[in-house]
């Protein structure tokens, strides 16, 4: 038999390790108005009490005292002398413009639309479809294009929360002797400018929808890559741009369902050069009881785009009934590989 990991602390019996996972939902609660209140930017000169917060936060001051001592109780925060507060380490990087976009990231993941997605797991798991489109009553990225705000707070998560990934990327897979690399979906570019900036020899096309690419020259040129891309505005699931020499795809295979993806992969395999290939940045899940968080990620993308997680064989499955043929998995510093595939 093969030794299984417990998901939880070592030490706690399994009721209490059921009963923790059941509660993070109150933790979850906590953290999301932290952020959304800004405490740890009204915190950033100097401690302060709940009294002095109140009316800058629009609280309650009794009640915001409570609050505050909770998120000490996490260590987000220390209560010092006169019940004033200041930010820990973890507290510190809570704040807008700190590393990581923790922030913002839990601003656009634990917000109303996305927590009453979650209400909703039920009907995904009946149905198959999308427990957002249920509760919000259209699909996540239409919502996102009507809420602006929402979005901007999406997008530098979505930068945060897969920062390590470019780098690693780009220090794992062999783009030397590639000249036009085409980044369907590729977003602001930092994928395309991690690559580029690794590699001497290849020209990038940066292709997404108009509002997204809109921003990109901006990113680019502090890359000090905008003179070696070229920025092309549109809609993968028409077209994507003809005669690349390799086609990336990060994180854009899993938002979808597989007929969106069949016609993504399809439009890249009509585009591919016959001797191209095919570079989807994902998640591969592991089979069996491994624990990964793919597997979580799963079920996020059930709940929220419609799409899905892959091992390396369905990832196969996948791409072959696009024309492709899956020729490797190529393993990264992080939590992505580049799942390699050529026209068959």
């Amino acid at each position: 038999m093969s030794e299984r990991q417990e998901p939880g602390p070592p030490g706690l019996p399994p009721h209490a390790q059921l009963i923790q996972m059941g509660t993070a939902s109150w933790v979850s609660a906590i953290v999301y108005s932290a952020a959304q209140m800004g405490i740890a930017d009204h915190l950033a000169t100097e401690p302060r009490s709940a009294g002095e917060l109140a009316g800058p936060t629009r609280t309650h001051a009794p009640t915001l005292h409570r609050f505050m001592r909770t998120l000490a109780s996490l260590g987000i925060l220390t209560e010092q002398e006169a019940q004033r507060f200041a930010l820990t380490p973890l507290g510190e990087a809570l704040k807008a413009d700190a590393p990581g976009s923790a922030r913002a990231t839990l601003i656009a993941m634990c917000g109303p639309a996305f927590w009453h997605s979650w209400e909703k797991l039920s009907y995904s798991l009946e149905t198959g479809k999308t427990g957002f489109e249920k509760a919000c009553g259209m699909p996540l990225f239409d919502y996102l294009a009507e809420h602006p705000d929402e979005a901007a707070y999406f997008s530098e998560a979505m930068v945060g929360f897969h920062g390590d990934e470019p780098p690693a990327v780009a220090a794992a897979y062999d783009f030397s002797d590639i000249d036009t690399v085409v980044d369907v979906g590729g977003a602001t570019g930092n994928m395309l400018a991690a690559i580029l900036s690794s590699h001497d020899r290849p020209h990038g096309v940066l292709f997404d929808r108009p509002h997204v690419v809109s921003e990109a020259p901006a990113l680019l040129e502090s890359s000090g890559v905008e003179d070696r891309v070229t920025v092309e505005a549109g809609d993968f699931f028409e077209t994507v741009p003809p005669g690349g020499d390799a086609y990336v795809l990060s994180h854009v295979i899993h938002d979808w369902n597989e007929e969106q993806c069949l016609q993504i992969l399809g439009n890249c395999r009509r585009a591919i050069k016959p001797d191209g290939r095919l570079l989807i940045v994902e998640t591969v899940l592991p089979t069996g009881d491994t624990p990964h968080p793919g597997k979580l990620l799963d079920m996020v993308m059930l709940v929220l785009p419609g799409g899905q997680e892959r091992t390396e064989a369905e990832y196969a499955t996948l791409l072959g009934k696009a024309g492709f043929r899956l020729r490797r998995v190529v393993p990264t510093e992080s939590a992505v590989s580049v799942v390699e595939a050529v026209p068959a």
